[in-house]
């Protein structure tokens, strides 16, 4: 059974755009293929929630190769995914200096599949925020408001 949403997705209004692919990448160091998220949606402060989205291309690297004939996001850059909108988050936050690294990803399950033209919205909670230490989030993503994936992740600045 999923868990109780982080926050309801259908009340995303998917027109406004908090932060465009350039200024994601613009904090974000990732390059090339691993620019993964192309926008945000709205970051709360106050409730420490946020959401992302990741448009499933058919001419992704992935969709060529990964189950020719049946492409599916594989789970890694789903992970990928809501690691760099957590990412985002903390590092965009004033004062941040350095970069977030992946330090760990917990009780990850797959509920559901991402295929090329599906839309991937992640949302995210922060748990923990302690600067330039350990930053933990929960995560979940959703295709067509239904949950296909929940993990926790923690960032260590590095």
């Amino acid at each position: 059974m999923p868990p109780e949403p982080i926050y309801d997705v259908s009340r995303i209004d998917q027109g406004a755009i908090a932060a465009t692919r350039d200024a994601i990448y613009a904090v974000n160091p990732h390059r090339f293929e691993f620019q993964l998220l192309d926008g945000i949606f709205f970051i709360d402060e106050e409730a420490k929630i946020m959401a992302a989205y990741l448009d499933a291309r058919p001419d992704a690297f992935w969709a060529r190769g990964h189950i020719p004939g049946r492409p599916l996001l594989p789970g890694v850059l789903l992970i990928e995914a809501a690691a760099q909108a957590v990412s985002y988050y903390v590092m965009s936050q004033p004062g941040f200096e350095g970069f977030l690294g992946f330090g760990g990803v917990d009780g990850v399950k797959f509920r559901g599949q991402v295929v090329p033209g599906d839309r991937l919205i992640i949302v995210a909670r922060m748990l923990e925020m302690r600067g330039k230490r350990r930053n933990v989030a929960a995560t979940q993503g959703y295709v067509n408001g239904q949950m296909v994936y929940e993990g926790r992740i923690t960032g260590m600045v590095i």
